[in-house]
């Protein structure tokens, strides 16, 4: 029975990810040109005809002070309009569209959050790769129901970020290795930037949530913000090359990187946005995470976020795991997407 589970479990995925026919295979780019405004590349100019090397130079800078790459100006210009946050991303992009980082914001419903002696508390949550505008909104809309309120953000280059020339979010993830890494240390440095936000309002406790690529990104901006203290992180995993190499909803992006590079060259050029590279130091830092995985993930592979828990366990940092049994797509899908909305609700109530 378990292994004809396993087979319906991954069948099931595959049919989801195949719904996507709009899939675009593109060429492969070094993309030094979105490196130029990194504090490290200000320093170290390339010398030379080699943008491997020059790549690796800058990751290896970029992790040797990460909170210099993740470094930012808080924002002078948020404006709450109605249920819309906008403001400017400190990151510049040439898209003007990717440039206004745009958050919809849940309030906690009722007065009960507001009673004098309870901490105001709020999370901001982080959607997958492709997430439309509309969807976790249910999430945040059931968090503000229990008493959470919520920021939903969106991703660079996703939903009101998307330049006008896109149909899916390829700018966030594709094999223009520069723009990946620009991308996502752009998502770091915005989800900060939301912080700096709810801190502004009064808030005292806030955590995150982020599901697929969003996890990623949370992940980085807790291990680079004290302030988020309860982290929820599903669909976990280990280094980005390996996620982009072996996933099912990335391969044909794998088949734009590999004429070029190999997956060891990728670890090397993406190091500065892969999450092992700072799990010694997440470890000392007291956070109180949740890691929700899938038994049967294909796009994230189980063994990779098996690897994180190991290594969680290994360090013996506080953190709660939570195995579903489905696939990375039909997490969210009924009825587990409701079984994982009852798990990061709960965390989050307990902890926050």
């Amino acid at each position: 029975m378990r292994r004809l589970y396993a087979r319906w479990m991954y069948d099931w995925d595959a049919r989801l990810n195949s719904v996507s026919t709009n899939r675009v295979l593109r060429p492969f780019e070094w993309g030094l040109e979105w490196t130029r405004q990194w504090p490290a590349a200000m320093r170290l100019p390339q010398n030379g005809h080699d943008p491997h090397g020059y790549l690796k130079l800058l990751n290896q800078a970029g992790l040797a002070d990460s909170d210099e790459f993740f470094g930012y100006r808080t924002p002078s210009n948020f404006v709450l309009e109605g249920n819309r946050l906008r403001f400017t991303s400190p990151v510049n992009t040439p898209y003007r569209e990717n440039n206004t980082v745009h958050g919809q914001w849940f309030p906690a419903a009722g007065k009960s959050s507001e009673k004098p002696g309870r901490r105001r508390v709020a999370a901001v949550v982080l959607p997958h790769w492709n997430a439309s505008a509309q969807q976790h909104g249910a999430l945040c809309a059931g968090m503000a129901k229990l008493g959470i309120n919520a920021l939903r953000v969106s991703l660079p280059y996703h939903d009101f970020r998307m330049p006008a020339e896109l149909e899916r979010a390829d700018y966030a993830v594709s094999s223009n290795i520069g723009r990946t890494l620009d991308a996502t240390r752009q998502a770091v440095i915005d989800t900060r930037c939301c912080v700096d936000w709810l801190e502004q309002q009064g808030f005292e406790s806030i955590g995150i949530v982020g599901t697929s690529l969003g996890s990623c990104y949370a992940y980085l901006a807790s291990v680079h913000d004290q302030r988020l203290k309860v982290n929820v992180f599903a669909h976990c995993s280990t280094y980005f090359a390996d996620v982009v190499w072996e996933g099912l909803s990335t391969q044909h992006i794998r088949q734009g990187l590999e004429q070029a590079v190999t997956l060891d060259q990728l670890r090397e050029a993406w190091n500065v946005i892969s999450p092992p590279n700072y799990v010694e130091r997440y470890a000392r830092l007291g956070k109180k995470p949740l890691f929700l995985y899938a038994r049967y993930d294909t796009t994230f592979p189980t063994r990779f976020s098996e690897q994180v828990i190991a290594k969680a366990r290994e360090l013996g940092f506080e953190h709660r795991a939570v195995a579903m049994p489905c696939g990375h797509y039909s997490l969210g899908e009924a009825p587990f997407k409701f079984m994982a909305g009852y798990h990061i609700v709960n965390h989050l109530k307990r902890n926050l």
